[in-house]
């Protein structure tokens, strides 16, 4: 096949007449595709995929390249669908995804690509633009305009299968090549964290996940203050998006500030979720999400950890209790790292600390799974004497005669001597 013509774009250069073969198998398949709107829904998203779909009758008034473009979202679109549970595309087949990623295969091969990536690549600066417009049109200010009427004139569900389209189109795309593409795919992504939609905000979530893990630090460091403020106006989100909110949050903060431990933004981005945690402090999920996923900000932090102690040590007060065993054992392990970062440094807390992790051993007496959560508590005791050594003598000698701790203290005992030993 000769060489694209001057000025035109490597991706669009195929036939026609493959398009619109590869569109029509699609739309078969579409066609049988059963599909049910949900109850009240304004608009059908399976038309909305078939009407991106060209038609061998006519052509688009903006000619070839738009079809191909909208047939490339098409396909977005329904491959997006595949491992993911979103209400939107849960009703696209196994079929459907690999009619489109086989229909893309075919296209870039016609293209003379090397691979379907290579082709997503070429594509990007024509459709993204025109995603995040869509996106945004229904992008409104929840505070100041009235979301159902703004729903009425820009249906939510073209900004959602948009925001699909953009997670799958970002997706394709991998170190070394995507930091090349941030000032395309940035403006996109803080779009979709800005609207209403849960759904849309997940999308934009899950796509800057993908973008820390494939850029490095100086290519993101041009978009810190715009991405981690989105961060922090999106962390008292709704519960269902608050795993991914500090998944997100955790990425972009120590990636851009991993160098700067006295970065403000740590210090605003902490304040912003110990205030939603504290808010609910007894909500399972919320808490395990957080413990599990905010070790790295506390690593990079390091001693500047002291300045957020009261509010860190009166949430993980009331955790260590909790009746689930997950939350405690989170608890002691993100304990031990701030032991070890700070030293507990002139802190109030340290006498108290002492005594709830003897208050839970006592009540692990009633738990299944108690050796675990014992051995936490021992390695945690030890470490804060290696760390305090009189001033935790001081707190430990008012429990040495309770008789509930006969157990506790001999094992602390045998575990000191044997940490002792082991020390060159």
């Amino acid at each position: 096949m000769a060489a694209p013509t001057a000025g035109e774009p490597q991706c669009y250069y195929f036939p026609r007449a493959l398009l619109l073969r590869l569109s029509e198998s699609i739309r078969e398949t579409l066609s049988r595709t059963p599909y049910a709107p949900p109850e009240g829904a304004s608009v059908s998203i399976k038309s909305i995929l078939e009407s991106l779909l060209p038609s061998g009758d006519r052509e688009a008034q903006e000619g070839f390249r738009k079809e191909v473009r909208e047939f490339f979202l098409c396909c977005a679109a329904l491959a997006s669908a595949e491992g993911d549970e979103s209400p939107t595309l849960f009703w696209v087949t196994k079929d459907l995804i690999f009619a489109s990623k086989s229909a893309l295969r075919e296209l870039s091969r016609a293209a003379s690509f090397e691979s379907e990536q290579e082709m997503v690549i070429g594509l990007l600066p024509d459709v993204l633009p025109a995603v995040k417009g869509v996106i945004k049109e229904s992008c409104v200010d929840t505070e100041e305009e009235d979301v159902i009427a703004a729903s009425a004139k820009a249906p939510v569900a073209y900004a959602i299968v948009a925001a699909h389209q953009f997670r799958w189109l970002v997706s394709q795309v991998a170190y070394p090549d995507l930091g090349k593409l941030l000032w395309l795919v940035i403006p996109c992504a803080l779009t979709s964290l800005d609207h209403w939609s849960a759904e849309v905000k997940e999308q934009g979530m899950v796509s800057f996940i993908h973008i820390v893990k494939n850029v490095n630090s100086a290519e993101l460091g041009w978009y810190e203050e715009a991405v981690l403020d989105v961060c922090c106006r999106n962390i008292p989100a709704a519960d269902e998006l608050w795993d991914r909110v500090v998944e997100v949050s955790v990425l972009l903060l120590t990636s851009t500030q991993q160098t700067n431990p006295r970065s403000p933004w740590f210090e605003r981005m902490l304040n912003e979720m110990l205030g939603h945690l504290e808010r609910q402090p007894f909500k399972m999920e919320r808490r395990i999400a957080w413990l599990a996923q905010i070790e790295p900000v506390f690593n990079v932090m390091g001693l500047f950890i002291l300045a957020h102690f009261r509010r860190i040590f009166n949430l993980f007060f009331q955790w260590m209790h909790a009746d689930d065993e997950k939350t405690i054992i989170l608890v002691l392990e993100r304990l031990k790292t701030i032991v070890k970062l700070t030293w507990i440094r002139k802190s109030p807390y340290f006498e108290r600390l002492v005594d709830e992790l003897t208050l839970l051993y006592k009540e692990t007496a009633v738990r299944n799974n108690r050796e675990p959560l014992r051995i936490q508590i021992l390695q945690l005791l030890v470490l804060l004497q290696r760390c305090k050594g009189s001033e935790f003598e001081k707190a430990w000698d008012k429990h040495k005669n309770d008789p509930d701790l006969t157990m506790m203290i001999s094992s602390f005992n045998n575990l000191m001597n044997d940490t002792l030993q082991q020390v060159p």
